[in-house]
């Protein structure tokens, strides 16, 4: 019966498993080979064996019945501790392919592949540190890193940031000892990453500012040797921009320069914050360029917005009366092209002045803006009494004419040259209605004068009010 028993016992067991054999089992097993070795002994009792060597062979026996299960048991430990290794190699194994497959994707993507392989190695080195697998998780853990920071290792330093980023929060969940050196590896790359990812985002948009990432570099590694580079790299940057502004499209870098001055904002109570008056000048000479340019490539009502929100807000600028000349011939030639043939001279010329007075024969004020060899404008008061001709012909023929009335007058002393004027009246659904452009040449030694009036028509006849046709200013008359 023992022998049987004991044959099923090794078919249960055997091949030996990691769990082992169940603790039931055993016990029934142990029991059967007491209750045999009893009814063993109370048999030899009973029995005579006479004189001779069977006592001496019985007890030889017994010993080795008492040795096989012994044997067996240190036999079957050992088959059972190499089935948990073989397990935990398994498990280390498991690991490796996650990774390698990870390697391939991008962070996002396989981010939970590197966790659960990382959780793995951690159970292997911390909760079996004499196994074989054991001995292996640091190499691991290595290749794990190198794996993970992969695209550090290739220079993709934006991309690089995220992985790195999950790699300095590894030590939280796996002792620092098993990392070793690894613990602190990540910091080193992370700040080289975020100051080469920064740094070539400046003047991007958005989340492509670089902002996000020197930021973080300044709060994070504030001692490191990448954060001492950013005011540098970003002052040089402004600078760059800057002499890009002489380049063909001075609009889109001013666009730059305006988004690294925000960039500056956002990094306040950092180095950086100390290059805001440099940004800001960057983002000055970059508006006045490109209204320079839009004013060139003859698309003038740009120009016009441009240069009056540069003379609007930068009121200390030298350059502030120039952008008003500026914003004054854009709009003269918004109505008549040819004014923006040539950008107002930033100069006073020298030698004579002609005048040239200017009279509103108007029941309406007028703003008469003129270009030429200089620019400006002047505001005449409406004409009291005065009405609106009913032909052109009278207002030709007895516009300022009236005997003993005060016309409003302005008085202009202009060099001699090719002018430009647009005469404005009205505003909203009547401002293009009551507005006219028109050009003549001051010549030298003459004075001259210009009468502005108003004509209304009534086509139908009808008593109905009805738009002015524009207004037409007399000719200059010497």
């Amino acid at each position: 019966m023992s022998w049987v028993a004991t044959a099923a016992f090794l078919l249960f067991a055997l091949p030996a498993d990691p769990d082992g054999v169940p603790a039931l089992l055993v016990a029934a097993y142990v029991l059967l080979l007491v209750l045999a070795g009893a009814d063993a002994a109370r048999t030899a009792v009973r029995a005579d064996f006479g004189r001779g060597p069977r006592p001496a062979l019985a007890a030889a026996l017994g010993l080795v019945l008492l040795a096989a299960p012994v044997a067996g048991t240190l036999l079957y430990g050992s088959a059972r501790d190499e089935a948990v290794e073989r397990e935990l190699l398994g498990r280390l194994k498991e690991g490796d392919d996650l990774v390698a497959k990870a390697s391939k994707s991008s962070f996002l993507l396989s981010a939970p592949d590197y966790r659960y392989a990382l959780g793995l190695y951690r159970e292997l080195g911390e909760e079996h540190p004499g196994s074989r697998a054991a001995a292996l998780v640091p190499r691991r853990l290595e290749a794990y890193y190198d794996a993970v920071s992969a695209p550090y290792a290739a220079e993709r330093h934006c991309e690089a940031v995220e992985p790195l980023t999950y790699l300095r929060t590894v030590p939280r969940t796996v002792d620092r000892k098993l990392l070793g050196d690894l613990a602190e590896r990540p910091d080193a790359q992370l700040a080289e990453s975020l100051y080469g990812c920064g740094v070539s985002r400046l003047g991007g948009t958005g989340p492509e500012s670089g902002g996000k990432e020197l930021g973080t570099l300044l709060r994070t590694f504030p001692e490191s040797s990448q954060a001492g580079q950013v005011g540098p790299a970003v002052s040089g940057k402004i600078r760059q921009r800057v002499a890009a502004l002489k380049g063909a499209d001075p609009c889109g870098t001013t666009d730059e320069l305006r988004r690294m001055s925000a960039l500056v904002t956002e990094l306040s109570g950092t180095s950086v914050a100390s290059l805001g008056g440099q940004a800001d000048a960057g983002v000055r000479d970059g508006v006045y360029a490109c209204g320079v340019d839009q004013f060139k490539d003859k698309h003038f009502s740009e120009a016009r917005r441009t240069f009056t929100d540069f003379a609007g807000t930068y009121r200390e600028d030298s350059r502030r009366r120039h952008a008003q000349d500026i914003a004054v011939a854009a709009e003269i030639a918004e109505e008549r092209p040819k004014a923006g043939k040539h950008l107002p001279p930033s100069g006073k010329p020298s030698g004579a002045r002609m005048e040239l007075v200017i009279s509103n024969d108007a029941p309406d004020a007028v703003e008469v803006l003129y270009t030429g060899p200089v620019t400006g404008t002047v505001r005449l008061k409406a004409c009291d009494g005065c009405r609106r001709y009913g032909s052109e012909a009278a207002g030709a023929d007895r516009a300022c004419e009236a005997s003993g009335r005060t016309y409003p007058k302005a008085r202009l002393r202009l060099p001699a040259g090719e002018y430009h004027f647009l005469y404005k009246r009205g505003t909203g659904a009547t401002a293009s209605a009551d507005s006219y452009a028109s050009g003549s040449t001051v010549e030298p030694g003459y004075s001259y004068t210009s009468c502005t009036y108003l004509i209304e028509k009534d086509p139908f006849g009808l008593d109905l009010p009805l738009f002015p046709d524009p207004l037409k200013p007399a000719s200059l008359r010497r």
